[in-house]
């Protein structure tokens, strides 16, 4: 690093054509001035500069040394001028990552308004049902849904993910709306393998915690399949809030057993997982706020 600054100084002198001059620009002694560029000849093992009371003349070498410090000096300043353009306002590529119905269902119906928040930003996502290395993959941002994320992990919680108990009405209509949960055991359940609840379904309604061994003959380890088998009046399906949304604003399923909900110990939260560092670059900040606010009512 101390090399790049000597290079700079000689440049300053060169365009200045003079310690002084340079030194007032910098605001440096000249003293300091001339040492630095004694050191750059000492670094380079030549003259490059021809000294006289009145006036500098480069050497041959010293010519072009002075080019390359003018290039150095000059992408310097391109790099400044790029970071203070990222400072300034999200720009550039942001790549995430997300599990395929979370992004599917929640996060892609979001991309566009932030797109049209921020013009000069693009996202590239990958949905995909497994833990990506960020910086193995060259992976920005990562949303991962979980209890408790690892040690060191570094994140920002992004919403709360419950699961519910929904049903078509056709089911219903035949076999009845259980009332306890115990009235679970008479009814066909649709489960989530890895919700970690397996046949074992815990319910809560105030202080009282029910436990329930229900009868799953069919169970999936995705919840647009979950989802799929209940609007098929298959059964009664335990499944993410995200993905039972939109079919229960269209009255396609319904709750069951209002009043009772899934017990805490069974829920998530979905999390924006960054790689550490001690600056965020601005796209992703802009990305992470916009996606953890509230959503606008309509």
């Amino acid at each position: 690093m101390e090399l790049l600054k000597e290079m700079a100084i000689f440049a300053e002198v060169v365009d200045c054509g003079g310690f002084s001059k340079a030194a007032r620009k910098l605001g440096i002694t000249t003293s300091a001035v001339s040492r630095h560029v004694t050191r750059l000849e000492a670094h380079i093992g030549a003259r490059l500069l021809q000294r006289t009371t009145r006036a500098l003349a480069l050497t041959e070498l010293g010519t072009q040394v002075h080019l390359g410090c003018v290039r150095m000096r000059a992408s310097a300043r391109e790099v400044h001028a790029l970071a203070g353009s990222y400072s300034a306002r999200p720009n550039g590529i942001i790549r995430v990552t997300a599990p395929v119905v979370f992004g599917q269902r929640w996060l892609a119906p979001r991309l566009p308004v932030f797109l049209d928040r921020y013009p000069e930003v693009d996202v590239r996502l990958t949905l995909i049902d497994r833990t990506v290395d960020l910086i193995e993959e060259g992976e920005e941002l990562a949303i991962r849904i979980a209890a408790v994320l690892a040690p060191g992990v570094v994140a920002r919680a992004l919403c709360a993910v419950r699961y519910l108990l929904v049903a078509s009405r056709g089911y219903l209509a035949r076999h009845g709306m259980p009332a306890q949960p115990d009235d679970l055991l008479q009814h066909r359940c649709v489960s989530l393998r890895h919700a970690e609840l397996g046949a074992i379904w815990s319910l809560q309604r105030g202080a009282d915690t029910l436990s329930v061994t229900v009868p799953a003959r069919l169970t999936a380890n995705d919840s647009t399949a979950v989802m799929a088998l209940v609007e098929a009046d298959c059964g009664i399906g335990l499944v993410a809030d995200f993905a039972a949304h939109d079919a229960l604003a269209a009255g396609r399923v319904v709750p069951v057993l209002p009043g009772w909900e899934i017990a805490d110990a069974h829920h998530r939260t979905a999390y924006a997982v960054y790689v550490p560092g001690p600056y965020l670059p601005l796209k992703i900040r802009a990305l992470i706020d916009y996606l953890a606010a509230p959503p606008a009512i309509a």
